[in-house]
């Protein structure tokens, strides 16, 4: 018996061991279980996470508040953020950072720079000569770019996800204006970056407050298209966002759920801070008024006192949302010298009457990028802080012909919560029920070249030719394929934005370039003087719109075709195993999708680049090769080098190779082209 027992022993011991290695991966998993959002304001934000027993919940930071201010106090040794940094905005203004965000991917004559100059004159803004851009001077030793104040914020924002949850993130989705271009997402991107966090999606604000709208109202969502309108006003800019909620059917998991953003329209300076740097000038020119006469200097050259007035003003304009009239009272605001006055809910809409007058634009806005009128919106629907304001939502129920706005969500925190399930559904750690998510893009994006053309003989001339990419208020994210087939030698062309026609002068100056790059292909003459007998089928580059709304290209290649004879044993040898091989690895080509049915609405799609109205054989061709497109299922020939013959990944039928024995069948080689400069 004691022999026996010596014998199981080793076995009991090597389950032990098991046991604590497989013990030892799950807790390690268990680290990277929990993912986060940050729904980035601009005066404010709220980040919230999810992780096993914890499904969506809205962080509270150190003092114990749901929201954060987004502020930064930089001093030589030491910095401090959130409500610590706000408190120290009156001690040491400028030292402390406030509405940076308006900063990102600005250049410095952007009219937005101005602005920023003269709502916070106590900052001193540097010029970056190599990015063109501007940095914050606190000091002759410490200077700050936009991108790296906010990379600080987001990895404080990250610290406080990481406490709540007692365990590492690393994972996030980030919201972000839907008025965003290329630029500023991309800043967003690299102060993701520097922060250390791992972007699953940059989602438009008002996307994921439709989201969230539409997870918490699922069995509302019917077959029948409902169109709700988000009216956002937060503390910086004002969006306004048409939505479509309806069930569709998809292939992963049948009938499901599906927002798609109709129609978008904005004003980038309408909001809370507009109002309370009138209120805060309102009452600076009070106290003056009241120190009149006794040699004092003028209160708007005093940095604290003027972060003093601007706190004031922020409570002045959350109390008179509830009263008729309030008083303002600072102590010892400038020289020891106390500030008391009396301000009217009168006075404050009238001070602010012109922005008023702007509230219905962006409804017009919407309703036109959607091809839309207000008969066929069911609802309006009031999201973010500055929507308190009763005069505001008393112009905007005017403009919008209701019987009353929509107030069953929550203003301040939907966004947080539409994006932390638009996480959860992105990381691999989580199941939830999907939702199928359709945004649109509000900028449209076009390729522009130029290349010789003959119109007599004898006679050259320049073409300057356009081609849309993405067009405005399409879906995405999308990729598409643009072929260049009159080119045989190297030749840029020029990716910018399309047609800004609904953006007025204004937003236009402050849109920045129209240019987003210039793409220089090199080896195309390369490519096609070594394949001299093949035919060509044109250069295709390929682009990509992911689901941030980030433009990418993603190759550029040169494709030839060539016919070769192949017996019917070997094609149906090769037809049979390519078939195995493919029902092993589940049967398709098609990219794997994400968990919550983010919609990829064209897989490479092709689009001609020089087909048009005198040139209609080359656009019939080009139609033909993207609805009929065959694939290579044999080998290359030996002589070929495999660096150069990689098969297109298109299907051809078992049937066709079947019906000619002696089929010649093309094969399509790509070589790989250089670029430069995107």
């Amino acid at each position: 018996m004691a022999a026996t027992v010596r014998r199981q022993r080793p076995r009991r011991l090597a389950c032990w061991a098991l046991m604590a290695v497989l013990l030892a991966h799950l807790l390690a998993l268990s680290d990277t279980l929990a993912v986060m959002s940050v729904d980035l304001g601009s005066e404010s934000m709220k980040v919230a996470i999810v992780k096993p027993g914890v499904p969506m919940e809205i962080v509270l930071n150190k003092e114990s508040r749901r929201k954060t201010p987004v502020t930064v106090t930089l001093k030589e040794n030491e910095r401090f953020f959130g409500d610590s940094a706000a408190s120290m905005a009156i001690k040491n203004p400028k030292a402390t950072l406030r509405y940076f965000q308006h900063l990102l991917g600005k250049q410095e004559g952007n009219p937005h720079v101005a602005l920023y100059r003269a709502r916070f004159p106590e900052h001193e803004l540097g010029f970056d000569p190599q990015r063109q851009t501007v940095h914050f001077q606190i000091s002759p030793q410490l200077q700050f770019s936009p991108e790296e104040v906010l990379g600080m914020v987001l990895n404080y924002s990250r610290s406080l996800a990481e406490d709540f949850a007692e365990q590492p993130i690393k994972d996030a989705v980030i919201t972000v204006p839907a008025f965003f271009n290329q630029a500023e997402r991309r800043a967003v991107l690299q102060a993701a970056r520097m922060a250390g966090l791992k972007v699953l999606q940059l989602i438009n604000d008002n996307t994921a407050t439709a989201l969230s709208y539409g997870v918490f109202r699922r069995k509302d969502i019917n077959t029948t298209a409902q169109n709700v309108m988000f009216y956002d006003m937060g503390s910086g800019s004002t969006v306004c966002t048409i939505v479509t909620y309806q069930t569709v059917k998809t292939k992963e998991a049948g009938m499901q759920p599906q927002l798609q953003i109709r129609g978008v329209g904005f004003d980038r300076t309408l909001g809370g801070l507009e109002m309370e740097l009138r209120l805060r000038e309102h009452l600076a020119r009070l106290f003056n008024k009241q120190r009149k006469g006794q040699g004092a200097k003028d209160v708007r050259e005093n940095p604290r006192a003027m972060a003093k007035l601007l706190r004031e003003a922020n409570r002045l304009k959350t109390v008179l949302s509830a009263n008729a009239d309030h008083m303002a009272q600072i102590e010892g605001l400038m020289d020891d010298v106390d500030f008391k006055a009396k301000v009217t809910r009168a006075e404050f809409e009238e001070l602010c009457a012109d922005l008023f007058e702007r509230v219905p634009g962006p409804v017009q806005q919407a309703l036109q990028s959607a091809e839309m009128n207000l008969d066929e919106v069911e609802q309006v629907i009031l999201v973010g802080g500055a929507t308190r304001v009763p005069k505001v939502q008393e112009v905007l129920l005017k403009a919008v012909g209701k019987e009353e706005l929509g107030k069953n969500i929550n203003a301040d925190e939907a966004a947080a919560m539409g994006a932390v399930y638009q996480a959860a559904a992105l990381s691999k750690a989580f199941k939830v029920k999907p939702f199928v998510v359709r945004d649109a893009v509000i900028y449209p994006i076009l390729v522009e070249f130029t290349r010789e053309v003959e119109e007599e003989p004898g006679v050259r001339s320049l073409k300057h030719n356009k081609r849309v990419l993405f067009s405005r208020m399409g879906p995405y994210p999308q990729r598409k394929v643009i072929t260049f087939n009159r080119y045989n030698h190297d030749f840029n062309f020029h990716i910018n934005y399309g047609d800004l026609g609904f953006l007025g002068p204004e937003d236009l100056r402050v849109f920045g370039s129209q240019n987003l790059t210039t793409v220089k292909l090199k080896g195309v003459g390369e490519s096609f003087k070594k394949y001299p007998d093949y035919e060509s089928k044109g250069i295709k580059a390929h682009f990509n719109l992911d689901e941030s709304g980030v433009l990418s290209l993603i190759r550029v290649e040169s494709v030839f075709e060539t016919l070769v004879e192949d017996s019917r044993e070997e094609e149906s040898t090769l037809t049979k195993l390519g078939n195995t091989i493919s029902s092993l690895f589940g049967g398709g080509t098609t990219p794997d999708t994400k968990e919550n049915g983010t919609d990829t609405v064209q897989e490479e799609e092709e689009s001609p680049a020089e087909g048009s109205k005198d040139e209609p054989g080359e656009q019939a061709e080009l139609k033909e090769e993207a609805e009929a497109p065959v694939e290579d299922t044999s080998p290359p020939p030996p002589t070929e080098p495999k660096e150069a013959a990689v098969p297109e990944e298109e299907k051809a039928t078992e049937k066709e190779n079947e019906e000619k024995p002696e089929a010649q069948k093309p094969v399509v080689y790509r070589a790989l082209v250089t670029r430069s400069g995107f």
